[in-house]
């Protein structure tokens, strides 16, 4: 399984280049969002995965090596956050834009001043 995902994060990072390096507004956008995901996988896979308890239960204690780590999942939550505030700004950014340009792709732009 951690295999599978590996790979799945290789292609999201792929992917996400691939469309950051294009040159319209709206790949770069999607191109973010394929690389906020990959880094939020890649940060969970550190941990690696365990098919165990929760850390937090009732009763008798298990084994520290069957429960899971909450600090990855942790930190990829407040990634989702982030990368979810970052793609925000960057569409308003992009409104902002085809509002005083009339154009979305970057090629057809011929004034620097607005």
């Amino acid at each position: 399984m951690e295999i599978l995902l590996s790979a799945l994060t290789g292609l999201l990072y792929a992917g996400g280049v691939y469309l950051i390096l294009r040159r319209s507004i709206l790949k770069f956008i999607i191109g973010i969002i394929f690389m906020s995901n990959a880094t939020n996988l890649l940060v969970f896979l550190s941990a690696g995965i365990v098919p165990g308890q929760p850390a937090f239960v009732n009763g008798p204690q298990p084994e520290t090596e069957q429960m899971a780590d909450p600090l990855p999942q942790a930190l990829v939550l407040t990634a989702i956050v982030i990368g979810f505030g970052i793609v925000v700004f960057t569409i308003a950014l992009n409104y902002k834009f085809f509002q005083a340009t009339s154009t979305e792709d970057l090629d057809q732009l011929t004034n620097t001043d607005a």
